[in-house]
């Protein structure tokens, strides 16, 4: 089984909407970008969000067991992903990446 890179890339926070729809709430998303964890198989890596594990999983379980090219050609790296997490207040984009042998 590989290992995966998991990188956060961008963040966003629709305030608009907090301000609509959202209860206020004391504690919200920690992650910060730039910041990589690694995820080895199925295991969510320590101190990832539930939540955006629960809408990157499947595909960090995917490129761990081998998959790769998601949708006929999406990724120009075939052995990646770009997986938002499913907040639709302060969504988090992460790119995946399958670990080469030769990075282990």
């Amino acid at each position: 089984m590989k290992k995966v890179k998991i990188t956060v890339m961008k963040m966003a926070n629709y305030t608009d909407l907090i301000e609509k729809y959202e209860n206020p709430i004391l504690h919200t998303c920690d992650m910060e970008i730039g910041k990589v964890f690694i995820a080895n198989g199925w295991s969510r890596p320590k101190g990832f969000c539930l939540s955006a594990w629960d809408s990157i999983s499947p595909f960090v379980l995917a490129l761990s067991h081998g998959g790769e090219d998601f949708y006929d050609g999406w990724m120009k790296n075939k052995k990646s992903a770009m997986i938002s997490c499913n907040d639709g207040f302060r969504p988090v984009s992460f790119l995946l990446e399958t670990i080469t042998d030769s990075e282990n």
